[in-house]
């Protein structure tokens, strides 16, 4: 019995030590809507003038830094660390026209004109959009379409 003990107060320490960095890594911290980047708070104001926000957070990670704000109706924007848009997710309307890339908008309408885009993430390399159509299109950097998908 007593040797199990030894090894367990051996053991329980350096749990504790090995879990902490993976607390560390994933550190989501609410904020107020004015201790977004500059930009960030302009994207808002210009592009969803009428939504309440609800809450709005940063994450920080070991590489890197975001924002999330989320509205009162649920629909959400997610922020690089410079203020730039990453996800427009508006499940419960459908994407500001002014704030998706015109390209992506006369692509959508000439070729899905009844569908409504409800979700629209882009990276380094491309912009994914999801339709109200179920239709999930993915577009290189220069707005040629190089997949697409029926999501039901």
């Amino acid at each position: 019995m007593r040797k199990n003990m030894k090894k367990l107060m051996i053991l329980l320490p350096g749990l504790f030590l090995c879990s902490a960095p993976v607390a560390y890594a994933d550190n989501d911290k609410p904020i107020t809507f004015d201790k977004l980047p500059a930009k960030a708070q302009t994207f808002i104001k210009q592009n969803f003038p009428t939504e309440k926000v609800a809450f709005t957070k940063m994450e920080k990670g070991f590489l890197d830094t975001s924002y999330d704000v989320v509205f009162v109706n649920g629909n959400g924007v997610e922020f690089d660390k410079n203020g730039e848009w990453t996800e427009l997710d508006c499940k419960r309307s459908s994407v500001p026209t002014k704030a998706v890339p015109a390209q992506i908008t006369k692509f959508v309408k000439e070729s899905h004109p009844n569908a409504t885009i409800l979700k629209l993430e882009r990276d380094r390399y491309t912009y994914e959009v999801k339709l109200s159509n179920f239709w999930e299109i993915k577009f290189d950097k220069q707005f040629n379409v190089i997949d697409m998908d029926m999501d039901d």
